[in-house]
């Protein structure tokens, strides 16, 4: 992508409010005021390349295709897996609610078993009693589990949404979007569902010396 930098941005306001009104999504920065003739690439490094990510490179792309090949042996340990640890997470004291779209009583759940035959994925959400400290005692003292905003890897990921992916959101508008600051999102793996769940439990019960 290429910009000369040499657009009227002010003049053409009314057509471009994305560039000269403020940005709700980046700390209400308005991008005309504050990058002038450079406001149209300076979003583009800010919003679209950090929402999207960049163009894949050719041993990226190979990679992904062969990874594809596995995907739905993958996909049926993920979903065994994520099933077991959102029923888990249920029964847990520790553990305020928890969302899975998988779930019985999720408000999607009719929509999950006419389209996904009733797995619902490997992302999943549960709030910790606690708050932000007990979160981050509750990340910390994970193991096998890996601190990590990646979705859909092998392994299993966890983050503080509210501190990492939705950071520069307050208020209201992390509140429409059900971003709690207790709340935690986990992208399940295909590890053994008895190490996972050993990991989690002992994590959780050491979040207890910072409610």
């Amino acid at each position: 992508m290429i910009d000369g930098g040499t657009f009227d941005w002010k003049a053409n306001a009314k057509r471009f409010p994305r560039l000269t009104s403020p940005d709700d999504s980046h700390h209400n920065v308005n991008f005309v005021e504050k990058y002038g003739p450079n406001a149209f690439i300076a979003r583009c490094g800010s919003v679209p390349l950090r929402n999207l990510g960049a163009i894949l490179a050719p041993q990226t792309a190979i990679s992904i295709m062969q990874g594809i090949e596995t995907l739905a042996l993958r996909m049926e340990r993920i979903c065994f897996n994520a099933d077991l640890i959102a029923r888990f997470l249920a029964q847990h004291s520790r553990v305020s609610w928890v969302r899975y779209a998988g779930a019985k009583d999720h408000r999607d759940a009719a929509l999950v078993e006419k389209y996904l035959a009733g797995r619902g994925s490997g992302v999943l959400s549960f709030a910790l009693r606690g708050g932000p400290a007990a979160c981050n005692v509750f990340q910390n003292a994970l193991t096998l589990i890996r601190r990590s905003v990646n979705l859909g890897d092998c392994k299993t990921l966890v983050c503080h949404p509210a501190s990492t992916t939705h950071r520069q959101l307050r208020g209201k508008n992390l509140e429409s979007l059900g971003v709690t600051d207790d709340l935690i999102r986990i992208s399940v793996g295909v590890e053994h569902i008895d190490d996972l769940l050993e990991d989690i439990d002992t994590a959780l019960w050491a979040s207890d010396s910072a409610a």
